[in-house]
């Protein structure tokens, strides 16, 4: 039963208590697809997917490790000569931006959800 509760807490916690994790990095691109390469963050960094947005063209996308402060703002880059505006989405977990994006409450809500029915078995 404690270790049910301890494996809860610790997929609930905040990453920059859990300590490092690696994520996967990419540069901008207009890509739909950022396959990327493996990067590890330092403790008190998300994983984030950046969507970024412009009048008139498609969108670019890039991955990496962002301050955890940094999570969900929106901040002007430049693209190929162009100005996007580029919203910093966070998750938690290892390799967590591999895919598709969740935000950081989704992820704690996944670990809720996916570790009740370890919990339900140890009880």
């Amino acid at each position: 039963m404690v270790l049910g509760w301890l494996l809860l807490l610790v997929m609930t916690l905040p990453s920059h208590v859990t300590g490092a994790k690696d994520c996967v990095f990419c540069e901008l691109t207009d890509s739909v697809q950022c396959p990327g390469t493996r990067m590890r963050c330092g403790d008190d960094e998300d994983c984030f997917t950046g969507h970024g947005v412009a009048q008139g063209v498609g969108p670019i996308i890039n991955k990496g490790c962002v301050h955890s402060t940094s999570c969900g703002r929106e901040e002007p880059v430049s693209y190929m000569g162009l100005t996007y505006t580029l919203t910093t989405t966070c998750c938690i977990g290892q390799l967590c931006n591999e895919g598709h994006t969740g935000s950081r409450t989704a992820g704690a809500t996944a670990g809720l959800v996916l570790g009740l029915p370890l919990l339900r078995h140890l009880l």
